[in-house]
């Protein structure tokens, strides 16, 4: 009963109180029987601004804290950020400064959120701030991009539950590879060396004295601050509590929240000009996570405002033979969250995706009548056989369900290296010289002279084409051809063309010719990071082999002359309409020695990924991929004849 009156005698004051003379406790023995269990709803203050003002009010330490978090974090002036606990919002503050256009800030103190507007408002930032509670974020799951948590703002509550609470919710609202930084005391320093008592001039007319003690769990620094005016004499006696988290139990509580690449980045000492006490401000530990996460299941809204489109993908849950340990793997995650991420950004569509292929058709027959099209991503095939991929577009005919890019006998044709080469050959359009050798081919005659390079007849993603496929002799070649047999586990007919050294071009088309299309930028491979030895190829290892050399080709602007330029762009859209391609394609060529460009194969619905060659083409006339999947959607709505929902036209 004693211990509860006590409690009634405290006192802890609010703004509005500010500046009236209260009545002190006197000495007490034991510091945490005084702390409400919400201390936390009381103490963030102007006071709080004035005792703390050597850190939080120095906008000198909080530059130099953005620069940090920002290396950390690799920050992009688009990014979706919450700065969670944000108090008066310095660091929301700083980054909105810097011309970041997507900034929030959340805290439960509605005197800092106030003080937060008031100066974004002043400065005319775009930062928005609101009021909440950390553990339950008024934000909808997948929003953002980073998450920080700065300023030794986590651990005030009582239970280390309600901190989980919080690591959770922000789980929740990171989008797939988002970020989370966290900025909190070191706790084992602080049990070591947190100060006693102490006190200090906080300016000419108030000072505060302040005593700390552990809890009795040892897991908290109890405070307790006696603040002092000249001529009013106390205006505050508060006490609060603060968890203290070493190394080794931050990385168990971020890891049993479910974040990976849990890292300690930096241990933080702010560069007070005032130099007194800093308390749990002196030494922090900086820790980085990412969410690695599905994203959130989403329903099909029918409003009739947006457009509703089903996204078919390969199945992540299958072998895929192509890919590196013929898995899905990380990157491959990593991959699927940026398209996501990319496709979120237009507005005008819902999106449901699809990536079962055992419940395809039930799914599809179950959506046809409320989607606009299929957005047919799925290029490792049915049921991830690469023979299979003309199968996914034979079905949603058979459906009778409308779909982007090409249908089954274009992806029959493009599959079929050797098929195309003589389709190429009608056409006038040159190719390299080359053999096609069957399954049970022993004896073959080449007709054309070493340097060669063999390839699988048919597949793609450079599927079968390494360093070790160019020969320079016969028994080189034999060696090639084994291992495309035996290492790749490839039994079927082998293309053998010459090896052409001139520059490795792409052309990508996005519309429909000959009514509307556009020619992107031609790339042009850089080898300049390949060693001579080597030869010059963009194959298996360039795409799938992060540990290579050849992951350190880049894809530049290509110079060709105008002439050339002009007659491969021609050939391209004579394939183009010839193969009955649809949508978006790509076309590789190569220059011979003497500069002639010889066609090396046509890709219908190539690779969307967002680090692929459509997209380094876009990005090379200032295109971001979200515009250049835009480009795509424009095209095939153009060719299906489908009018925008919100009756607007072209």
């Amino acid at each position: 009963m004693r211990n509860n009156n006590i409690k009634k005698k405290q006192i802890t004051i609010s703004k509005s109180s500010v500046e009236r003379k209260v009545q002190s406790l006197g000495p007490v023995e034991n510091l945490e029987q005084y702390v409400r269990q919400d201390w936390w709803r009381r103490i963030f203050n102007s006071l709080y601004l004035k005792t703390d003002g050597d850190v939080v009010n120095d906008n000198n330490i909080t530059v130099q804290e953005i620069n940090l978090f920002s290396q950390f974090l690799q920050l992009k002036k688009e990014d979706q950020i919450l700065d969670l606990c944000c108090g008066q919002g310095r660091h929301s503050l700083e980054l909105a400064r810097r011309g970041f256009m997507h900034i929030f800030g959340l805290d439960r103190s509605s005197f800092l959120i106030r003080s937060a507007r008031e100066t974004s408002k002043k400065e005319n930032l775009t930062a928005k701030f609101r009021e909440g509670d950390a553990r339950r974020l008024p934000y909808p799951s997948d929003f953002f991009d980073v998450v920080m948590i700065l300023g030794n703002s986590f651990g005030y509550f009582e239970s280390i539950t309600d901190d989980l609470k919080i690591l959770k919710e922000v789980f929740r609202v990171l989008k797939p590879w988002g970020r989370i930084i966290l900025d909190v005391a070191d706790g084992d320093f602080l049990k070591q060396n947190f100060k006693k008592r102490s006190w200090e001039w906080i300016d000419k007319e108030y000072f505060v004295c302040r005593e700390r003690e552990l809890s009795f769990d040892q897991q908290r620094l109890i405070s307790r601050e006696i603040i002092s005016h000249t001529t009013k004499g106390v205006v505050a006696d508060q006490f609060y509590a603060e968890r203290l988290y070493d190394q080794s139990k931050l990385s168990e509580l971020l890891e049993t929240s479910g974040y990976a690449d849990v890292e300690l980045q930096s241990e933080l000492y702010p560069d007070s000009r005032r130099n007194q006490d800093l308390g749990m401000m002196e030494r922090r530990l900086v820790f980085t996570a990412v969410v690695k996460k599905e994203w959130s299941p989403t329903k099909l809204k029918i409003n009739g405002k947006l457009q509703n489109v089903v996204v078919l993908m390969g199945d992540p849950q299958r072998n895929d033979k192509v890919k590196p340990g013929a898995v899905f793997d990380e990157d491959d995650m990593y991959t699927i969250d940026q398209l996501k991420m990319a496709l979120k950004e237009n507005g005008d569509y819902n999106f449901v995706y699809l990536t079962n292929h055992n419940n395809f058709i039930p799914e599809l027959l179950k959506l046809k009548d409320k989607i606009s099209f299929v957005f047919n991503l799925c290029d490792e095939g049915y049921f991830n056989d690469p023979r299979k991929e003309l199968h996914v577009p034979a079905l949603l005919e058979m459906l009778e369900i409308p779909y982007s890019g090409s249908g089954p006998q274009c992806l029959a044709y493009c599959y079929d290296k050797s098929l195309v080469r003589g389709i190429a050959k009608e056409l006038n359009i040159p190719v390299p010289e080359g053999i096609y050798i069957n399954k049970d081919d022993t004896i073959f005659d080449l007709h054309f002279k070493f340097p060669v390079i063999c390839k699988p007849n048919f597949g793609d993603s450079s599927f079968g084409i390494t360093q070790n496929s160019v020969a320079y002799a016969g028994e080189q070649l034999i060696k090639a051809i084994s291992e495309i047999r035996d290492s790749f586990g490839y039994n079927y007919p082998i293309l053998i063309e010459e090896l052409l050294t001139g520059a490795d071009l792409s052309v990508g088309i996005i519309g429909n010719p000959p009514d509307a299309y556009h020619i992107l930028p031609i790339t042009e491979e850089d080898y300049s990071a390949i060693p001579e030895k080597l030869p010059k190829i963009c194959g298996y290892e360039a795409k799938w082999q992060p540990e290579s050399i050849y992951w350190n080709i880049k894809s530049v602007p290509a110079h060709l002359h105008n002439e050339t330029r002009e007659f491969i762009i021609d050939c391209c859209l004579r394939l183009y309409e010839r193969l009955e391609c649809r949508d978006y394609c790509r076309f590789d060529w190569r220059l011979d020695a003497n500069g002639n460009p010889k066609l090396l194969e046509v890709n219908p619905n190539p690779g969307w990924c967002w680090d692929g060659h459509l997209a380094k083409m876009a990005n090379h006339e200032g295109k971001s991929y979200s515009q250049l999947l835009e480009a795509i959607f424009d095209a095939v709505e153009k060719r299906l004849e489908i009018k925008p929902l919100n009756g607007n036209s072209d």
